[in-house]
């Protein structure tokens, strides 16, 4: 292992889940899209008619844009329960048919020094199911997902600042001997402002990630997980 990071040994990965340790965008987020817009016409909408197609992409993308997460902005503002939304929006035909991940992830997670905690947005039982198919749940020491995000009492999910720093507490590390490793750019700018480190995973992104510049908040680029044990020395 390179010296430098023998001096600053990682304590703790925090890996999140969709389209980091495997494809989402392939058919499981197209599907989770349209159960959202389903179940968002239907709360929008009034006297049993559905809201319109144009007011629940308003409404999605305004509440992603001023909370961080659309579920926040249906608990604000529509007095949603969580739990009917998060039960609604993973409901899938064949959700083992549809995950695509690449070989090796095992391996990768053997090689990495330190203990691995899940931190997904996505709920219990979907990310559990996604972890056993892909056999990696004994891997990981903890699986946080979005119901335990809760920050005094309120929904805190990624990118909370408050849940992260709270998360660190809670495990005891300090936030240098921490890394984030995550496809989403809010949360890894939210993790670099409390001081942990950050790895951008880009494959499975719809956008044009991989030729965009890597941002200061983000330590480490790269296309697939499998490639951070050679970056280590880059994480320091």
């Amino acid at each position: 292992m390179h010296g430098t990071m023998a001096k600053n040994t990682t304590a703790l990965w925090l890996f999140d889940l969709d389209n980091t340790l495997h494809d989402a965008s392939h058919a499981i987020f197209p599907a989770i899209h349209h159960n959202m817009n389903a179940f968002m016409a239907r709360t929008l909408g009034s006297e049993g008619v559905d809201a319109d197609a144009a007011t629940v992409n308003a409404a999605r993308e305004m509440y992603w844009r001023r909370y961080g997460a659309t579920l926040l902005g249906l608990v604000k503002h529509h007095q949603v329960r969580p739990a009917d939304f998060l039960r609604e929006a993973h409901r899938f035909d064949d959700l083992l048919g549809m995950i695509r991940a690449e070989r090796g992830l095992i391996s990768l997670l053997k090689r990495l020094p330190g203990r691995k905690v899940l931190l997904t947005n996505a709920p219990l039982r979907y990310s559990g199911d996604v972890l056993r198919h892909l056999r990696l749940q004994r891997h990981f020491g903890k699986h946080i997902s979005i119901e335990s995000m809760h920050v005094h009492r309120q929904l805190r999910p990624k990118p909370s600042r408050h849940l992260l720093r709270q998360l660190l507490a809670r495990e005891k590390v300090a936030a240098r001997r921490c890394v984030l490793v995550e496809d989403t750019i809010a949360t890894l700018k939210a993790a670099k402002s409390v001081g942990m480190r950050t790895a951008w995973v880009t494959q499975y992104l719809a956008d044009q990630s991989n030729v965009i510049k890597r941002p200061k908040y983000v330590d480490v680029k790269v296309k697939s997980v499998r490639q951070l044990a050679r970056n280590l020395h880059r994480l320091r």
